[in-house]
Order: C-alpha cells, then structure tokens, then sequence
C-alpha cells in the first residue's frame, strides 16, 4: 500500500510539473514581442533597418540587390537601378510628407514615381513594401551586392532629413518573388532628385 501511494504522488508530480511548464513556455514565447508589441499574434522577423525621428516610424528599409545562385552572387551591376522598399508610420499630431530621396556615392538619383508620400497623423501606416518597388535607384554608381549596405537620406517636410544605413538583401527565398527595379528611369518621373549636384559648363 505505501509503495501504491507513493507512485500515485509521483505522478502528481509530475502532472503538476508538466502543467506549470505548459504554462510558463507560452509567456516567456511572449517576452519576444516586447512591451511594445504591435500584436500578440506570430509575425514574421523584420528585414532592413528601422529608426523613429519626430514621431515619423521608418521600419523594414532595405535595397533589393540581383538573385542569388550557387554559381552567380546577388549583384546589380554599375548602371541599373534597384527597388527600394520600406514602411512609413507617423505617430506624431501633424501630418508630414515624404518629399525625396538620395543616396549619395550609391545612386545618381531616387525617384518616386507616385510623387511625395503623404503621412498623415495617426492613420494607417504606408507599405512600400512591395513586391512592386515604388521607389527606384535609378543609375547605380557602383555594383550592389547582397550583404552590402546603403547608406540613404529621406527628406520629410516636418520631421526633416533622416539619415539610414540600410541593408542590400539577395532576390532570394523570402524576396523571390519581388520584382527587379526598371532598368532604366523614367524619363519624367514625378518625384526625382540629384544624389550629386550637376556639374556646370559641360
């Protein structure tokens, strides 16, 4: 009879082990999102880089580079254009706007085709995430290879220049499915500016 009592408390034991980590696996799963968590549901790791200036969020910033294969690396070479994509929220009380972009040593220019990015206060964050890029680089200065990095400054009309350091990622497994950049600019686009002033007297 004692040995029948003592198996019955072990396995309560047990049971009561096994319950407490049901419980605690859940929780510390949790402390990844943070107190800050948008949501409590699974979500996927962010790619590109990320800063907050004067309320404006700028979050998943990166420059699509070439695909990537076991015998060709994911590059751009010097002349083309690559897709930029990232998302805009702004947290602040007035509405801003999305003026340009440049990329300095990288990019002749940046354009918009959409024209400026209107942001307005507290409303619905806007995805330029693709797979469509709706910001080009258009004449690659030098060639643009996966693992790289960019460094680009965006011009808000309230929050100001915004300076990023954002990653070059391969046209590959979660990006296979983005498409490539035009070749080549348009010839009128509706928002473009000069990385480097043009030269004069040529």
């Amino acid at each position: 009879m004692i040995r029948a009592s003592s198996r019955k408390t072990a396995a309560g034991r047990l049971l009561f082990c096994g319950g407490v980590l049901a419980l605690l696996i859940p929780a510390v799963a949790g402390c990844e999102a943070g107190s800050d968590a948008p949501t409590l549901q699974f979500h996927s790791a962010s790619s590109g880089a990320h800063t907050v200036q004067n309320g404006i969020q700028i979050t998943n910033v990166f420059v699509l580079g070439g695909p990537s294969t076991p015998t060709m690396a994911s590059s751009l070479p010097p002349g083309s254009s690559a897709g930029l994509f990232l998302s805009l929220y702004n947290g602040g009380s007035r509405s801003d706007t999305l003026e340009s972009v440049t990329a300095p040593g990288t990019a002749a220019s940046v354009s918009l085709p959409g024209g400026s990015v209107a942001l307005p206060a507290g409303a619905t964050p806007v995805n330029l995430t693709g797979p469509q890029p709706e910001i080009v680089l258009n004449n690659l200065k030098t060639t643009l290879t996966g693992g790289s990095n960019v460094t680009l400054f965006l011009q808000f009309q309230r929050a100001g220049q915004v300076r990023l350091v954002v990653p070059v990622m391969a046209q590959s497994f979660y990006f296979e499915t983005y498409s490539q950049a035009p070749s080549t600019a348009p010839s009128t686009p509706a928002a473009s500016v000069s990385a480097t002033p043009s030269p004069t007297g040529t």
